[in-house]
């Protein structure tokens, strides 16, 4: 029987979209934004430290996007930020923006919005009281660029949607966190550590994009490590160890991952001007000689934009390194030591001769937290490359989502009853324990609490209760955390804690992902992960199986500080004492998410539950604004107040400074744009931009003669990487000032030429 060609070629058709659509089930995208805030004048979030006030960028943060959809069917979103955590009032205003784009497409089920933990990034984004007394109240400009970054990485991310494929992999990474509370984790069942090798979780579970057509686009990973590589004392915005990992990645990846997985081996654009290099030192000083630092001069705002290293709004790849149970998890692999004394700290308080102040952990790269961060970054990175290398598993199966608002601080729990059978027992009003105020090993608090204080002290009692005294009902459900803070019952000039928590499941085929509003330790988070993924298997055995891989995906959606175990509770360590709702914190936890995943395997629609507030109207801000810049007479904007000496030679591994006059970077943010930049000189005299303050190898920092001071500078620090190109090379500052009436003017200048041999 003869088939006409037309008809064949339909038929052809018809194969080949039933091909396409059993080879790639999904749509892919990603996306990714510049959400770094003000680099001067604003406290930064996770230490608490009303002293870390930010001035300048050691490299930039960024919103990342990663969206999977059924091409007729569900989708779900995972944004990870460089960013201490999520906020309750960011991700109100995030889902408002795009319900206004895109209808009911994203909303509070299917988008999850996590943060890496970063103790090194601008604060005052959040809307409860208790995290914004640092920075001095809410800071609308901090606020404002997460916001938005997340809003244009998902919009991204939407747009780039295309068939592909989504991988899984997953492997241990050995050396890259300590238990920082290890006396809290041995109050756990003997039985129950038995089962673990490590008293913290070694496994990063990557997922790795690969476009139908493009191939690889993206990848995404959890692993639990706090964000502290970067001290309580640095003023950099840096999106410290996760953070560096990302970068490194991604710029592994679009340097055509022909190197070494070294963050050290990262190419830059290859100067041309001269053939022989090693031949022509002297050619290259005599070029370097003709180009003079340049006076300020103003420029075109758009012009920052245009001179970056990565154009931001056509990245190709987008690698995220997401948080999940950190709760008690260090990066200062090295270990606990006395600052005075240089012996190890006493194991239960973390003090030294009974003070918390002077007990710190050491980074691998002790004494330089930079250098920590690379360690500690570098390490994620080179794991996640062998994983993303090696992923052969393919997501297959529904796209699939579960939402709930709680109320946390009247919530029943069903608990076994010590003599057999149950009882229901209530959560509490979140409060806050006085181990809460000595810190941890990574950020020491102060005066003379210490962790472990299941008992308190008069005058501290009497401080608490000039703002609120906790009544008998609160004392008795928080026991045995004695209360500093009663923080959900204080609500002046609103509230001072969240009591109602979202919590979510989202199910990318044989992936399951708790998106979990705080930070769980490491049993805590086993335990939530064991239940769920034993509930789903038993409920239904066709559809998840043992291969499911479930993950913690910490600090989402809000957040409400940590959550330990009943046993970790008691302790009462910095952990239990910021366990806020009380010893039975973590059974709730697995209770409701019991709930999520029934409604998950039944396809129910659960009730919403109760809103959290909306307090954007309420904000006070006490941060003063920018009143005027200026510069000593005779001196523009721009200028360099401090040269590279003339004729330098800089060999790799040496710094290279220049300082100019400046104006104060909250004048504007320089989104997807940069401060800093470092140019080679090419063919024709033409220069062109290889680092910028994006870079790890390059820091922007910004300083005023006195604090009230309306004159600054910025220093710009190059230390020469190994990748670099032997070449002529200069250091370039782009900036904004503000005038007396108000009007901000963009400027920028040039140090003089140097040689890079």
């Amino acid at each position: 029987m003869a088939v006409s060609l037309p008809l064949f070629q339909f038929i052809l058709f018809l194969l080949l979209l039933l091909l396409s659509r059993t080879v790639y089930a999904y749509l892919i995208g990603v996306g990714s934004y510049d959400i770094t805030g003000p680099a001067a004048d604003v406290n930064m979030m996770g230490y608490a430290n009303s002293d870390q006030i930010a001035s300048g960028i050691h490299f930039r943060l960024r919103a990342r996007a990663f969206i999977v959809a059924e091409p007729q069917g569900n989708r779900v979103v995972f944004v990870n930020l460089d960013a201490c955590m999520a906020s309750q009032i960011v991700t109100i205003k995030v889902l408002e923006r795009l319900k206004a784009r895109y209808g009911e497409l994203y909303t509070e089920k299917n988008v999850a919005i996590s943060g890496i933990h970063t103790h090194a990034g601008p604060g005052g984004y959040l809307q409860y009281v208790t995290y914004i007394v640092t920075s001095l109240g809410f800071v609308r400009q901090s606020f404002d660029v997460v916001v938005n970054g997340i809003e244009q990485s998902i919009v991204q991310a939407h747009e780039s949607l295309r068939p592909g494929s989504a991988f899984v992999n997953k492997g241990d990474l050995l050396d890259a966190g300590v238990n920082r509370s290890p006396s809290s984790y041995l109050n756990n069942p003997a039985a129950e550590r038995s089962k673990y090798k490590y008293d913290v979780d070694k496994e990063m579970t990557l997922v790795k994009f690969v476009d139908s057509q493009l191939g690889p686009t993206g990848s995404f990973n959890w692993f639990a490590t706090h964000g502290t590589s970067m001290s309580r004392t640095n003023s950099l915005i840096s999106g410290d160890n996760k953070g560096a990992a990302a970068r490194f990645m991604e710029d592994w990846f679009e340097n055509g991952q022909k190197n070494s997985v070294s963050s050290r081996n990262i190419p830059r654009r290859v100067s041309t001007i001269v053939s022989d290099f090693s031949r022509n030192q002297s050619r290259l000083l005599d070029i370097a000689a003709t180009y003079k630092s340049s006076r300020g001069h103003s420029v075109d705002k758009s012009l920052d934009v245009k001179t970056r290293v990565r154009n931001g709004s056509k990245r190709k790849f987008v690698s995220a390194f997401c948080q999940s149970n950190c709760g008690d998890v260090s990066p200062n692999t090295l270990g606990t030591f006395c600052i005075d004394t240089g012996l190890p700290c006493d194991f239960n308080h973390s003090t030294c001769n009974g003070q918390n102040e002077l007990c710190y952990g050491r980074g691998p790269g002790y004494p330089d937290e930079f250098e920590s961060t690379r360690i500690i970054g570098e390490k994620q990175f080179k794991m996640a490359v062998e994983l993303f290398n090696k992923a052969t598993e393919k997501l297959q199966g529904k796209i699939g989502y579960q939402h709930a608002y709680l109320d946390f601080s009247n919530l029943d729990v069903t608990v076994p009853k010590a003599g057999g059978g149950s009882e229901t027992v209530k959560t509490c009003p979140a409060a806050m324990g006085f181990g809460f105020a000595a810190g941890t090993t990574d950020g020491p608090g102060a005066f003379d609490f210490k962790q472990g204080d299941d008992q308190g002290n008069v005058f501290w009692r009497l401080v608490r209760n000039v703002l609120r005294t906790p009544g008998p009902e609160q004392v008795q459900c928080q026991k045995p955390k004695p209360i500093l803070l009663d923080t959900g019952e204080m609500k002046e000039p609103y509230d001072w804690a969240p009591s109602i928590l979202p919590i979510q499941i989202l199910r990318i085929g044989q992936l399951v992902i708790l998106s979990v509003p705080g930070e769980f330790t490491t049993m805590a988070g086993r335990r939530l992960r064991d239940a769920i993924k034993s509930f789903l298997i038993s409920s239904d055995p066709k559809e998840f199986s043992n291969n499911m891989h479930v993950v913690i995906a910490g600090l989402t959606n809000t957040y409400s500080q940590y959550i330990a175990t009943f046993e970790e509770y008691e302790v009462q360590r910095y952990e239990g004492a910021s366990t806020l709702y009380g010893r039975h914190t973590l059974t709730a936890y697995i209770q409701e998410f019991k709930k999520l995943a029934t409604a998950l395997v039944n396809g129910l629609t659960l009730p919403r539950g109760p809103q959290p507030p909306d307090l954007l109207d309420k904000q006070i801000s006490l941060l003063s604004p920018v009143v005027v810049d200026s510069t000593p007479l005779g001196v523009k904007f721009g200028d360099v107040k401090a040269d590279v000496p003339p004729k330098s030679t800089f060999r790799r591994g040496q710094q290279v400074n220049a300082t100019f006059w400046s104006g104060c970077p909250r004048n504007d943010l320089m989104t997807e744009g940069s401060f800093a930049v470092v140019e080679t000189l090419r063919e024709g005299g033409k220069w062109a931009p290889v680092y910028d303050d994006d870079d790890f190898s390059l820091k922007f920092k910004w300083s005023r003669p006195a604090k009230l001071s309306s004159e600054s500078q910025a220093t710009i620090e190059w230390r020469v990487p190994e990748s670099a190109v032997a070449g002529v090379y200069r250091i370039r500052h782009y900036g904004a000032s503000k005038s007396l009436f108000g009007s901000i003017s963009s400027f920028s200048g040039s140090s003089s030429a140097f040689v890079v041999v």
